[in-house]
């Protein structure tokens, strides 16, 4: 089977934004934003692709001598230009009549949204994720069953995921690991700093789906908790990882308390199988609950609980300050905790599942159901 790295399901959904608004993609390194900018040209010609780090490109920009006739500009890395929110906001009021725009660039852009010129009212922003077991499935023609053990070992970015071999994958990785850390992660530090923040992404690797104490980490790294909570952020900043608090109505209080760190790329794990299954789940919730914020515009955010005996769910989806789903991953085990039926009668009617990757049979016990995650992972929203 032929697979390809252009098909991505997000496609559809843009396509038919840039008909009505500026558009804002946004995602992490090498998650497929070019090529899927590259892809919707084609339903644009005539099309302009203008990258800021192009420097003839970059002259273009600063003279806003693009084509007028483009019924598609592409902005790519505009975030690297100096006052680029006032140059957005004077180039989409400014365009042609029926002229669409897509602007692209890496997560960090949803950091530098904050302050000087607005946007509002002009943009719908949409964020690009690595592959899922429904996009997979959706696009590639894979099973679900097939889908998830692809991620699981290649991860879920195009070029590894989609690689002949998975040697190729681990090559991509290797490389992707160093490029990340010498050059994004300079954009918010400096150089002296960046083999400590090599030394913080290995450590995260080889702790996923643990509580993070920034205390702990900073006497590891000998450096202050400050310190290390600004790494923490930095890597959070540019979708290397990200956070899952523990749920609570009160957000700040959820936001004070130990936070689980999961890569954004199961394929970073350093762990075991069902360290890699945690992560993936992890990563594809958040794909979900992304989707539905930027789809549907609902308030839908991943946590987990945990209490003070240490008895924990995994994941728990809320919408607003009501608990939807609670959700526990297992690599094989099929029977519930009792917590978890505490919990699924506490939070009642929420949807309570115990996701097993290796299960002979489904089950309903109680309120909690026992579901093949294949299957369960290719119904999320994205």
């Amino acid at each position: 089977m032929t697979l390809d790295p252009s098909h991505r399901s997000l496609a559809t959904a843009v396509r038919r934004d840039l008909g009505r608004k500026l558009v804002v993609l946004t995602g992490a390194r090498q998650s497929g934003k070019t090529t899927l900018a590259k892809q919707l040209m084609i339903d644009f010609e005539p099309a302009q692709y203008l990258n800021w780090d192009v420097p003839a490109d970059r002259s273009l920009i600063a003279d806003h001598a693009w084509s007028p006739k483009a019924r598609l500009l592409v902005f790519d890395e505009i975030h690297k230009m100096k006052e680029w929110k006032s140059f957005l906001k004077g180039a989409w009021d400014g365009r042609s009549p029926e002229q669409a725009m897509l602007v692209t660039g890496s997560a960090r852009m949803d950091t530098f949204r904050q302050g000087g010129e607005s946007l509002a009212g002009r943009y719908y922003n949409w964020r690009l994720h690595p592959f899922s077991v429904r996009e997979l499935v959706e696009t590639q023609g894979l099973s679900a069953e097939q889908a998830l053990a692809r991620l699981l070992e290649r991860g879920g970015f195009p070029e590894p995921c989609l690689a002949d071999s998975a040697v190729d994958a681990d090559r991509w990785r290797a490389q992707y690991s160093t490029d990340l850390i010498r050059e994004d992660v300079l954009d918010f530090s400096r150089v002296h700093e960046v083999r400590t923040l090599q030394l913080m992404f290995t450590m995260l690797r080889e702790r996923v789906g643990s509580p993070i104490k920034v205390s702990s980490l900073a006497q590891a790294l000998q450096i202050s908790p400050t310190t290390a909570a600004r790494y923490l952020d930095i890597l959070e900043a540019l979708y290397i990882v990200f956070r899952v608090t523990p749920w609570h109505r009160d957000v700040s209080r959820s936001l004070l308390k130990e936070a689980k760190v999961y890569f954004l790329d199961a394929g970073l794990v350093i762990g075991d199988a069902g360290a890699r299954l945690e992560n993936a789940v992890a990563a594809m919730l958040l794909k979900h609950c992304h989707h539905r914020q930027d789809a549907e515009g609902k308030p839908v955010a991943l946590h987990t609980i945990r209490d003070k005996e240490h008895h924990e769910i995994d994941f728990v989806l809320a919408e607003g300050d009501a608990i939807t789903d609670l959700i526990e991953v297992k690599l094989s085990d099929p029977v519930p905790s009792a917590y978890l039926h505490r919990m699924a009668e506490r939070f009642a009617p929420a949807r309570a599942v115990q996701v097993v990757d290796e299960l002979r049979q489904p089950a309903q016990r109680g309120r909690v159901e026992v579901v093949e995650a294949a299957g369960w992972l290719a119904e999320l929203a994205a």
